[in-house]
């Protein structure tokens, strides 16, 4: 799949909106070296736009100051793009709740503003990345996530897909990624004071940052219009992430203390709702979520339901594959932020 996909970006132009974070930089790894034309990234933050300039020091490798909020500043990184991944977002949950509107204009807004750019441009193809949290949401972040899908889905269906198609991706924290609890715990270990768990039992999808690059690409390649995909990751308990890392790191002693459920996190993640369940299709290693083709003329919505809703369950960490504390380290392992920790090199976490 990685090979169709470098081959399909030969010489072509890929925007990145959001291009600093760890999402980009794991494209820009995997694609760099390859025949891609040239890698566009959008983003507001000039020092990392200039750390990443001399980091990989490329011909290819182009920048743009903006952000997604302003339609222009999206409009220019746009025009001449072939393909496009949105990845700009507020994904920082205490900053989201605290700051609602915030969320509103970069989440929602941005995605707007990004999705109506690469159809007045004529992107070829274009993929949103979601978030877990946008599934029953009970927080700003989700909510504004939840609302991102609905924008880009309902773009969708107001573009030809052979002039411009417009899928997205769904997943959850990356694991030693700046949302992830992974860099916390290791921080905690070297500084000698207690690992901090909300809740032991609480259940979290455990996903590199590879599969994400992935996931992405996979949805590139096989994506109709409007389309969502999902992985199948695996899940653990805060638990068995806390004891595998004291055990990788060679304090298997060390103190867990339990603090008590935060403001609006939930006890396990849901990746697909029992509603997308009852119509997804099972591929391998992924669902896909068709849209809703409908308008508002649907009578058959309003006068008649469906059984298979009913009968479907949703897909959350709870009921996935459950990693023990062997097959999280074995997990664990496959990140070099870990592989650096164990081998007592300096290790710095996914940004």
């Amino acid at each position: 799949m990685i090979e169709a996909g470098e081959k399909t970006f030969a010489n072509q132009v890929l925007l990145i909106s959001g291009g600093t974070g760890s999402f980009g930089n794991a494209v820009l790894r995997r694609f760099l070296q390859t025949g891609i034309g040239e890698i566009r990234i959008l983003s507001r933050d000039e020092k990392k736009q200039d750390d990443m300039r001399k980091r990989y020091a490329s011909d290819k490798l182009k920048f743009y100051i903006g952000d997604v909020r302003d339609p222009a500043s999206v409009m220019n990184a746009m025009r001449g793009a072939d393909y496009a991944f949105h990845a700009a977002a507020l994904k920082q949950v205490p900053s989201c709740e605290f700051h609602p509107m915030e969320a509103v204009k970069t989440n929602i807004l941005g995605t707007e503003n990004a999705t109506e750019a690469a159809i007045q441009c004529g992107v070829k193809r274009m993929i949103c990345l979601s978030t877990d949290k946008a599934v029953y949401p009970i927080n700003a972040m989700g909510i504004s996530k939840a609302m991102m899908e609905k924008v880009f889905v309902a773009k969708s269906r107001n573009v030809d897909p052979l002039t411009t198609a417009i899928c997205g991706t769904r997943y959850g924290n990356v694991m030693a990624s700046r949302g992830s609890v992974i860099p916390l715990f290791v921080n905690q270990i070297n500084a000698g004071t207690p690992i901090t768990v909300t809740d032991p039992n609480m259940t979290r999808f455990m996903m590199t940052l590879d599969d994400a690059v992935d996931l992405v690409l996979y949805a590139f390649e096989h994506g109709n219009s409007g389309d969502i995909f999902v992985q199948k990751a695996p899940a653990a308990t805060m638990q068995t992430l806390a004891v595998a890392l004291t055990e990788l790191l060679g304090k298997p002693d060390h103190p867990i203390h339990v603090i008590g459920t935060r403001h609006g996190e939930k006890k396990h993640e849901t990746l697909l709702s029992r509603e997308e369940m009852a119509h997804a299709e099972d591929l391998p290693g992924y669902f896909r979520v068709p849209p809703d083709l409908r308008d508002l003329n649907y009578g058959k919505y309003v006068e008649r339901g469906e059984k298979r809703i009913s009968e479907a369950e949703d897909y959350t960490s709870a009921n996935t594959q459950r990693l023990d504390v062997d097959g999280m380290k074995r997990l664990l392992m496959k990140l070099d932020f870990v592989r650096d920790l164990v081998a007592g090199r300096p290790a710095v976490p996914v940004d």
